[in-house]
This record gives structure tokens, sequence and C-alpha cells, in this order.
């Protein structure tokens, strides 16, 4: 069995963003080699999420509202974590609800993924360089 780990980075300017990452995944099991196994997407930080989902604007729309309406940013007074003068208390939340990581079968050096399926990166509290990372294990 053979492994591949690579880190993806963004810094994505405003609080919250939703990434299409499927290509950045497909570079990286290119580079790894690996043709049958596993690939694990994660974030590596706790107010950042990697999901799938389709990748349709509307479908998007409705998550930001939806996850606004779960965890309201303000008044940011309203989380306790928020008493340690952060201000990113819905952000812990938010990740909570999207899930840390994925995990895909990879069959014949592709993600074996049904119709419509996307990676995304979900940013719930930007303006600094996070990271994703990509473990694939096979052979």
């Amino acid at each position: 069995m053979r492994s591949y780990r690579k880190e993806l980075w963004f810094n994505i300017p405003g609080r919250r963003a939703f990434i299409n990452i499927t290509a950045d995944v497909e570079g990286c099991i290119r580079e790894s080699g690996i043709l049958e196994g596993l690939v694990l997407v994660n974030a590596m930080h706790i107010t950042a999420s990697v999901f799938i989902n389709d990748n349709e604007s509307g479908l998007h729309h409705d998550y930001e509202q939806w996850l606004e309406e779960l965890a309201p940013h303000e008044p940011v007074s309203r989380y306790h974590h928020n008493r340690t003068g952060e201000d990113n208390g819905d952000a812990h939340l938010k990740r909570q609800v999207m899930g840390r990581e994925v995990v895909c079968a990879l069959t014949g050096g592709n993600l074996d993924f049904g119709p419509w399926e996307q990676i995304f990166y979900g940013e719930f509290d930007g303006g600094r360089k996070k990271r994703v990372l990509v473990k694939i294990i096979g052979e």
C-alpha cells in the first residue's frame, strides 16, 4: 500500500465562502499515482469545513441562509466562546453542522462519485490562511 499527503491552502478574504475543491483533489490523485484506495479530505481548522454536495448556486445560497438562521454571527455577545475576545463562536457551530471531513472511494484513478457530487471547502471565519489536508492511501 502507498500513501500520499498534500496540504491545500486557502485565504478567503470575506467571512464566509463555499469553494469547489474537486479539481484540486483530482490533481492530488493524479500526483499520487494511486488508482485504487481511499481519499480523505479534511479541514485542519475548527472554523472551516469540507463536505460533498451539488455545485449549484441556489443550494449554496440556501446553506448561507440556513446556517445563519441556526447560528447567527451577530450579536457576537450571544456566544460564551466570544467572551475570550473572539468573534467566531458562530463559525465553530457552523463547522460542526457542515462537518470536518469527507472520505471518498478511489476507483481506476477517479473519485467514485454519484451524479452531481462535488467536494467543497466551507469557510466560516475567513480573513487568514487555512489549510485542507488531502491524504490518499491505496495502490
